[in-house]
């Protein structure tokens, strides 16, 4: 067990009496050593997410621990984990963990794989096209190589997060917990969102500047990353698209199915692919983050990061085509 990883699960306990050939790792990486971080609080892991990753990870030829991530030792067991230097560090948890501990194993760390274990599931789904995350887990192991993602990072003066996927800044960000709440049934609380959408909808429109121009006006700005862009074929900045809905119920169309539709197509965005924005508005900008509602301050500058972390994931079917 590696020092101040605890508590851990020992992957080779949960199949001792297994007497079974052990299933083949991908050819294009090295596994000898596997740390899996799981978070049994986020919803979409489970109490018994460790043991069962141990006992998926046993039937492979690596050396692994599993770590439960605890409640005020989260720091201290991220740091230990990437600091013990595995060949893969994997991690079961929401989106906001996943996207804090890649940006914390950054370009040099080792190579990260985000398991869906969260609501949105954004990142994991992009890599891996599933919202199981045991088989996202079998993926990586099966059929990963390490793979360059690049992103962005949002700085408001208070704090700086980054992004993988995608951002949506502005009130149609503020749609976004309502469409969750409807999704998970709950539809009193998906109510109280949809009205304080209305509220803020077109009462709080944002100024943008995009690579120093001059500065325009739009109900939100959204910041696309070149790995689920349709748009943008290499790691050469982030896709940037100005939304500016006429009414309430194409602002939340248009927040609705942001990034993962036709909606370049709508008349109301404009797109053009960039290296960094700024943001300001009157009062504070709600956004939403890699799938992660925040709040963040009047102003935000943006920029772009070509090679923010290497993921363990399969190779895209068009790079294959390519090589």
């Amino acid at each position: 067990m590696t020092e101040g990883l605890a508590p851990t699960v020992d992957p080779t306990a949960a199949s001792e009496d297994a007497a079974v050939e052990p299933r083949v790792l991908t050819p294009h990486a090295v596994l000898g050593r596997v740390i899996m971080l799981v978070n049994p609080a986020s919803g979409g892991v489970g109490p018994g997410a460790a043991e069962e990753a141990a006992a998926i990870l046993a039937e492979y030829a690596c050396e692994a621990s599993v770590v439960a991530l605890e409640s005020g030792e989260f720091d201290a067991q991220v740091r230990a984990a990437l600091d013990a230097r595995p060949d893969v560090l994997f991690v079961l948890a929401g989106d906001g963990t996943a996207g804090t501990i890649a940006s914390r194993a950054g370009a040099d760390g080792p190579l990260i794989a985000p398991l869906p274990g969260g609501t949105m599931n954004m990142l994991p789904k992009a890599l891996y096209g599933t919202a199981d995350w045991k088989a996202a887990l079998k993926v990586a192991l099966e059929e990963g190589a390490p793979q360059c993602v690049a992103g962005g990072e949002i700085s408001d003066g208070q704090t700086t997060r980054a992004f993988y996927c995608a951002a949506i800044l502005g009130s149609p960000a503020l749609w976004a917990p309502a469409r969750e709440a409807v999704r998970d049934g709950q539809l009193t609380l998906a109510w109280m969102y949809a009205r304080r959408a209305l509220r803020r909808a077109f009462s709080g429109r944002i100024r943008y500047s995009l690579d120093g121009r001059v500065a325009r006006r739009a109900e939100a700005l959204v910041l696309i990353s070149p790995m689920i862009s349709r748009v943008m074929d290499e790691n050469t900045g982030l896709e940037a698209a100005a939304m500016n809905p006429s009414d309430a119920a194409q602002a939340f169309r248009l927040a609705a199915h942001a990034v993962f539709s036709d909606w370049r197509q709508d008349p109301a965005v404009t797109t053009r692919a960039i290296q960094r924005a700024t943001v300001r508005a009157r009062s504070r900008i709600p956004a939403v983050i890699d799938g992660e509602p925040v709040l963040l301050s009047h102003e935000a500058r943006v920029k772009f990061i070509r090679k923010a972390f290497q993921a363990l994931a399969p190779i895209p079917p068009a790079a294959e085509d390519s090589v």
